[in-house]
């Protein structure tokens, strides 16, 4: 027989039976990834005639049965975390002592069937691996396992919490602070929120993708954070110039040649240049940060799909942070001015809801929590145009078929008493 040694663990932390045969999983400890293949070394049959390809098999015939049954039902337990390479190993049977036994053969050619005592001690350590949490680490995720997590209630209040202080907040920490503590010649306290803002959104929403329950594209994922950064970078700058225009008089509801303040520039050229300026900040700077941040939310919100009825349930702490959640991407979609992008990943969200229905899969509470967060945005959207639909002045600021104002030309038409303090200095 195979000489049997005795290990203290196969995979790094998975306690080890003893004794245990010597396989290992395929280059487990060197290579990054882990892709579920077990490797066998060869059973050479001891003193095996030369052409006899069924010595190896009578040694294991006398009792076959028990074994084959305690394989059977330890595979059985294992579940779907045996994920066997197409070369290396054949499945036995459903019932193998009701049937002929299907030969397991390695991938060596010099090798015979390998026996059921070693698979069932594979079987254990790729059980026992699978149990351990995040022993994977993200390698080996198969979507048929559908695997569900809970409700990520630190990373859904971390998201609500910095969105409202560092992105609401930030124009109105740049009103509210007193000038002479940033001149407008120098970063605002606004421009500090933008920068931390810059920074946390992609780590949080990378922190998002690892939790997520199902392997997702990680170039793309990667790409789409690196044109956020980019898009946001860019914002950063634009918006900081245009909001401390404010203090000298610029009106957000009017266009940029059409301001007091800009109408007076001497050449006429520099007018031009503050049109560049607000298409960095409203039109480039929009696109290349809300774009990517809608995709790595809509590509996250794929794998939040479960076929356990008791998962598709939010907790209490989801439903009270669905509303401050909802109204922030209110604020997104109407300042952004980037409602197209918004409700075609909101009709994605629904045609892929509807596909995973047919298949008997439901959101679960961490999919249910963006998808109704969506539903709640479009309602207070409808009731944001509603409310000024009749208003002639942001009419004429957005003109066309979709008239979303900004809420920040609607403070500046409005709401702006704060100003002409604040232009004596």
């Amino acid at each position: 027989m195979y000489p049997v040694t005795t290990t203290s663990s196969l995979v790094s932390g998975t306690p080890s039976p003893d004794p245990l045969h010597a396989y290992q999983l395929n280059q487990e400890l060197n290579a990054p990834r882990l892709h579920g293949r077990l490797s066998f070394p060869p059973h050479r049959c001891p003193q095996r005639p030369s052409g006899d390809a069924s010595h190896c098999d009578e040694l294991h015939e006398t009792d076959k049965g028990h074994k084959q049954q305690l394989f059977v039902e330890s595979l059985a337990q294992a579940g779907p975390c045996i994920m066997y390479g197409s070369s290396s190993l054949a499945m036995w049977p459903k019932e193998p002592w009701k049937g002929k036994r299907k030969q397991v053969k390695t991938a060596v050619s010099s090798a015979c069937s390998v026996g059921e005592d070693q698979l069932l001690t594979a079987t254990y350590v790729c059980k026992a691996q699978c149990d351990k949490p995040g022993s994977w680490h993200g390698a080996v995720k198969n979507e048929d396992t559908f695997k569900t997590s809970p409700f990520h209630l630190d990373l859904w209040f971390y998201f609500t919490l910095q969105n409202w202080v560092l992105d609401f907040g930030r124009p109105i920490a740049m009103i509210i602070l007193p000038l002479e503590w940033f001149p407008l010649n120098k970063p605002s306290a606004g421009d500090y929120f933008h920068m931390a803002y810059n920074v946390i959104t992609p780590f949080l929403l990378l922190k998002l993708i690892e939790r997520s329950p199902k392997t997702l594209p990680r170039s793309m994922i990667y790409v789409s954070i690196i044109m956020f950064v980019m898009g946001a970078s860019i914002h950063l700058v634009g918006d900081s110039v245009n909001h401390r225009l404010i203090f000298s008089g610029y009106q957000h509801h009017l266009s940029v040649r059409e301001n007091p303040i800009i109408k007076n520039l001497k050449p006429e050229t520099l007018i031009d240049s503050f049109e560049l300026l607000y298409y960095y900040d409203e039109y480039l700077g929009h696109s290349m940060w809300y774009i990517p941040f809608f995709l790595i939310l809509f590509i996250y919100f794929t794998g939040c799909f479960t076929p356990v009825e008791e998962e598709s349930r939010m907790p209490v702490a989801a439903l009270l942070l669905m509303g401050p959640s909802s109204l922030y991407y209110w604020y997104l979609v109407t300042e952004g001015q980037i409602f197209i992008l918004y409700i075609f990943t909101f009709f994605a969200m629904m045609a892929l809801v509807m596909h995973q229905k047919r298949k008997g899969l439901v959101l679960d509470s961490n999919g249910l929590f963006l998808f109704y967060s969506f539903i709640i945005t479009l309602v207070l959207i409808a009731l944001w145009v509603v409310w000024l639909w009749n208003d002639k002045i942001l009419r004429k600021k957005y003109p066309g078929v979709i008239y979303i104002p900004e809420p920040w030309a609607f403070y500046t038409l409005h709401m702006n008493n704060l100003h002409p303090a604040k232009e004596s200095f």
